[in-house]
């Protein structure tokens, strides 16, 4: 009987441990509850057509795909970029940029689906280049914004129909081309020169408006003895057989270049340096400052710097920063797509008596104004007439820049490579 009791006690003691050991392993190796869908608290609805604020911004991923240049470029990449970045920070949107390994549309595309590939669906690209490059793309990514800068239906390609993922926004750069020559004449220059980058869209409504300033305010002037030097350097940037073309024309006489394309301004510095009483137009924004920190050179001291502003007499400028911000600000603060979508806007005039909220236009702080030759009051008065339509300014791009003139002598030279 003492034999079956130990027995009996022995067995329970095991039963106790097995129990024990069970309700250790189901508290360490418990499975993992799958969400339900009360759970997901987080995810954001299809609402295309909103127009509220958009609350949601971590779901938006900015990629800016830079052009031929870099985001150094002091111009037009640079402004689309700071422009991108600033917004970005302000309204905690995740933002990258993007640079194509080469100058083609292969590899345009492949960074634009490079980016799409990483969750990038606002895709922001500065440049007519583009054009072939989205046509591309834009069908294909119906779920990704394509917002392009300088990129009209023509860059797009023949037959090409915008989609209602993609706007684009074109400038009338033949208008502050325009007030840049005409300033220059009102103040006194009389043999001028324009560079331009290539003979592209854009590049041309610069000079071919430059042209018709030129030729206006020489006109009012009664003059007949203006002369302009009218060539291509057949690139965005300066080097020394474009530095020389330009020492032979300030040596000849030329006073003022317009030197129009992105980098292209280091040549027209680098000769004007060496003439005393040279002078350049900056483009795209105010350059004044761009121009005066070349000129000066690296490790400059403050007031060096200062002295080359005069270098500048004007910059002929476009709005890309206010475009590039507040088409954000409306499309992912706002939610207004809907204003954009499928939309090719020319952006220029919008107020006949305030120059500086203008997409187009010189500037009211660098620009050399001089009493009884042209102030700011001149310019305000030739943009009250633009917007007014008195004054129209042609922006045919199929003509040759001697077309334009009617009183001044233009030497077109082609292309200067």
């Amino acid at each position: 009987m003492k034999k079956l009791l130990a027995m009996l006690l022995v067995l329970a003691m095991i039963s106790c441990l097995f129990v024990a050991c069970a309700n250790n392993d189901s508290e360490t190796d418990a499975p993992t509850t799958a969400p339900t869908d009360e759970s997901k608290t987080n995810e954001s609805t299809d609402n295309s057509d909103a127009t509220e604020p958009d609350d949601n911004n971590g779901d938006v991923k900015i990629a800016m795909i830079t052009d031929y240049g870099d985001i150094t470029d002091q111009s037009f990449n640079q402004t689309t970029y700071e422009a991108c970045k600033a917004f970005a920070e302000a309204n905690g949107v995740d933002f990258q940029y993007f640079k194509p390994a080469g100058d083609n549309t292969a590899d345009r595309v492949a960074m634009i689906e490079s980016a799409i590939d990483q969750g990038y669906n606002v895709i922001v690209m500065p440049g007519y280049a583009f054009g072939a490059a989205i046509a591309e793309t834009a069908p294909k990514f119906e779920d990704v914004k394509f917002i392009a800068l300088d990129v009209s239906a023509g860059d797009l390609g023949e037959g090409f129909v915008v989609p209602a993922n993609l706007y684009c926004a074109v400038y009338q750069e033949e208008l502050c081309g325009y007030m840049a020559g005409y300033a220059a004449v009102k103040l006194g220059y009389k043999n001028l020169g324009f560079l331009g980058g290539m003979a592209v869209p854009a590049v041309q409504r610069y000079g071919y408006g430059f042209v018709q300033g030129v030729d206006a305010a020489a006109a009012e002037l009664e003059l007949t003895d203006v002369k302009l030097n009218y060539a291509y350097g057949n690139q965005f940037f300066g080097d020394a057989d474009i530095t020389a073309a330009m020492d032979t024309w300030y040596a000849g006489g030329t006073e003022v270049v317009f030197a129009c394309g992105g980098g292209i301004y280091t040549s027209a510095v680098d000769a004007a340096k060496k003439v005393e009483g040279a002078k350049v137009i900056g483009v795209d924004v105010d350059q004044a400052g761009v121009i005066a920190n070349y000129a000066a050179g690296e490790g400059a001291d403050a007031a060096t710097v200062e002295g080359y502003k005069a270098l500048t007499v004007t910059s002929a400028m476009k709005g890309l920063y206010p475009a590039t911000y507040d088409t954000l600000t409306d499309v992912i603060v706002n939610g207004n797509w809907e204003k954009y979508s499928a939309k090719i806007d020319t952006l220029g005039l919008v107020s006949a008596d305030d120059p500086a909220a203008n997409y187009v236009q010189i500037p009211m702080e660098s620009t050399q104004w001089a009493d009884g030759a042209f102030t700011q009051d001149d310019y305000k008065a030739l943009v009250k007439a633009m917007f007014d339509g008195t004054l129209t300014v042609s922006n045919d791009t199929t003509k040759a820049a001697s077309d334009f003139a009617t009183v001044i002598t233009v030497e077109d030279l082609g292309n200067i490579k």
